[in-house]
């Protein structure tokens, strides 16, 4: 309360408050100076710059060391990539069945336009067309054709029943007889693979290896060799060993490079004897069916003989088509489905052209616009002048 003390005398001024403290929102007590008092009052400045470093530092360790993320247990930690596979394979998405559709039908279009493509669809259309006819005349549904009766020997129905049953038998002959060369083909290599009888190798074991990748190479795109699993990916420079048991031969036909960096496990070898055998019993059938179709007139033919041979050659030959097919799948979901580069090519040029498309006629119709704009404000001011 003396006058005498002038400002500053035995009291140190209170510390300033930057622009910078007050803009971080630092919480402080009031600290009220004391004569004689010479303690510095506490600076938030090492607070300051820790809550400074920290966000800092907590943002790097969660965007670079992934690992003791990964490793830390937490099961709300977010993923670290979003592809399953540890080389970024990501795996194709699943469409919708419209659009599905809509791709098979454009990429059947263009097999359809090649000359093996219009071939195989056209016997498929038959073997539909004919089948189908038969049936509805077994099902009697061509009430007019049934004179004197359905079952009489020289009606219509049992007369067209003969020449549907011929045509089938015509159309079955084409695979059960054109395939014939490859399926005994197999069939022989099956034969090594099993007993070692025959083929190139020195030992006995060493013919079955051989019949084994012979067949590993036909049917490269759902059967895998035993130990084909542990190979290690193909670089371009590469050359494939001709002795690898768990390599197919020739070593042209070694399976492309897994797009997953994993390869397929290896295919249970009974379900190679099961394909094979099965396509060879549909030819064995076929030959069956044309002896009783060809054999016997429609008269003296047994009433089962057609019905049985035909209902066991579609039997084993849809079950190997199913086997096969089931296999190839199971392959493509371990190493991945690749990308037809080409069709991408071709969606990618079909959008442009039609983006072009719509682009042109947009500025055809602010064109067109313009112009009706312009012929509207001369048609006005010659109005107005006149």
């Amino acid at each position: 309360m003396s006058g005498g003390a002038g400002p500053g005398a035995g009291a140190e001024p209170f510390p300033h408050v930057t622009e910078e403290d007050a803009g971080m929102g630092i919480e402080t007590t009031h600290w009220t100076p004391r004569t004689g008092d010479t303690q510095r009052p506490p600076t938030a400045e090492p607070k300051a710059a820790e809550k400074t470093i920290a966000p800092t530092t907590t943002a790097t360790t969660a965007t670079t060391d992934t690992t003791s993320v990964r490793d830390s247990g937490d099961p709300a930690a977010p993923p670290v990539s979003a592809s399953p596979y540890a080389n970024g394979y990501i795996p194709p998405p699943k469409l919708p069945w419209t659009t599905s559709t809509l791709i098979g039908l454009k990429a059947f279009w263009r097999w359809f336009l090649t000359i093996p493509g219009f071939l195989i669809t056209l016997y498929g259309l038959n073997v539909v067309a004919w089948g189908g006819m038969l049936f509805l005349l077994l099902c009697n549904a061509a009430p007019a054709m049934c004179h004197p009766s359905c079952n009489h020997i020289n009606s219509a129905r049992r007369i067209w029943v003969e020449i549907t049953s011929q045509i089938l038998n015509a159309l079955f002959c084409v695979t059960g007889f054109g395939l014939a060369p490859w399926r005994f083909r197999d069939l022989w290599f099956l034969i090594q693979a099993r007993t070692g009888w025959y083929g190139p190798g020195a030992t006995k074991e060493e013919k079955k290896v051989n019949g084994w990748r012979r067949l590993a190479g036909i049917n490269r795109s759902w059967f895998r060799l035993p130990g084909s699993d542990k190979l290690g990916l193909p670089s371009a420079d590469e050359v494939p060993d001709e002795l690898n048991p768990a390599l197919p031969l020739p070593p042209s036909k070694r399976p492309d490079e897994p797009l997953t960096g994993v390869r397929s496990p290896p295919t249970k070898k009974w379900k190679m004897d099961f394909v094979i055998w099965m396509n060879v019993w549909n030819t064995f059938f076929q030959i069956a069916l044309c002896v009783c179709m060809w054999a016997y007139n429609r008269i003296e033919r047994p009433a089962w003989s057609t019905g049985l041979f035909v209902a066991l050659a579609c039997g084993v030959a849809g079950a190997a088509g199913i086997m096969m097919f089931v296999e190839g799948k199971k392959v493509k979901k371990v190493e991945g489905v690749p990308p037809k580069v080409e069709q991408k090519v071709r969606d990618v040029e079909e959008g442009m052209e039609m983006r072009d498309g719509v682009d042109k006629k947009g500025a055809a119709k602010a064109k067109k616009e313009g112009e009706g704009e312009g012929e509207g404000f001369r048609k006005k001011l010659s109005k107005f002048s006149g």
